[in-house]
């Protein structure tokens, strides 16, 4: 006897209202949400913030965007959800379903340098509805020139294909922005890494 396959799935859009339940008014705690560092970690706080674009160029508006960041001195939280102790939880979340525009946010200092031959940089993972497999990405800053310029894992990706991964700053009146879009297909595809 021989049996087809079973049917793939995608991932969603479900996962969006599950994991980022205040951000669609859910009464329930979310265990990480876009507030990364709190008003007294240390560093220089900024707001990363961007859209996700399908490959037809539009705005998605349920997917969910996940990142994970080294503090101001380049260390990882031991425990990511945990931010009574240093206000720094290195770890968030944020749907785009919640935005007129789309745009995901993440309130956080801007990260310091994690290792030798390494700039500034934020892990971003991408979930979204059609995906069978989430995307991973990272997010360098603009104004880190030198460090980028030796960052191994930046300088392995084509130079024609690097603005994908750099966010631009931005001054604002409520502070510091870098702002940087996800294209999940098309001439801008963001560079996603295969791990």
């Amino acid at each position: 006897m021989s049996y087809g396959e079973t049917p793939s799935q995608t991932v969603g859009p479900y996962f969006a209202y599950g994991l980022t339940a205040q951000q669609y008014g859910y009464d329930f705690t979310d265990v990480v949400d876009p507030v990364v560092a709190g008003p007294d970690a240390d560093g220089e706080h900024i707001r990363i913030t961007g859209q996700v674009f399908d490959g037809n160029n539009a705005p998605v508006n349920d997917a969910m965007i996940e990142i994970w960041q080294a503090d101001a001195n380049g260390t990882y939280a031991e425990n990511p959800v945990d931010v009574a102790s240093t206000g720094f939880r290195g770890l968030g979340r944020c749907g785009t379903g919640t935005d007129a525009q789309n745009r995901f946010y993440f309130d956080t200092v801007k990260p310091g340098v994690v290792a030798d031959g390494t700039a500034p940089f934020v892990n971003v993972i991408v979930f979204m509805r059609g995906m069978l497999v989430h995307a991973f990405a990272r997010f360098y800053f603009a104004d880190e020139v030198e460090l980028n310029a030796r960052d191994d894992i930046l300088q392995s990706v084509p130079k024609d294909r690097r603005d994908t991964l750099i966010a631009k700053r931005v001054e604002t009146r409520t502070g510091v922005e870098y702002r940087i879009d996800i294209h999940m297909q098309g001439d801008a595809e963001t560079v996603f890494f295969d791990v």
